[in-house]
């Protein structure tokens, strides 16, 4: 059920995937650095204090799991640079009956 920039995930193999992302405080800090503003890896490292390698890892996993978007620039001295930003904006779950509800509010570009 999809509703104006709302997602409800249905599929449990889908909501298991994405609240297992979710989980990794990484992750979590990753997508709030880009939340509002779309950012280099280099930057959510410094911005952040999380090893440059360990962002490039949870990008490429935030990446995989349709969580961020890529935009790429080219830069004075001619070499290309990656900015991300979170498609998400807010995450609502609930558990109850011994079922999950994962809900997604999109961030707007």
């Amino acid at each position: 059920m999809q509703i104006l920039n709302q997602l409800k995930i249905e599929e449990p193999e889908r909501k298991e995937s994405f609240l297992e992302v979710l989980s990794d405080k990484y992750c979590r800090s990753i997508l709030e650095a880009i939340m509002n503003t779309p950012k280099s890896a280099i930057e959510i490292s410094r911005d952040k204090s999380i090893p440059l390698s360990t962002v490039y890892r949870r990008i490429q996993l935030l990446h995989d799991s349709k969580m961020i978007q890529t935009s790429g620039v080219i830069t004075e001295e001619g070499k290309r640079l990656f900015l991300y930003k979170s498609k998400i904006k807010e995450v609502n779950t609930s558990f109850r009956d011994g079922k999950i509800d994962v809900n997604i509010v999109f961030n707007k570009n």
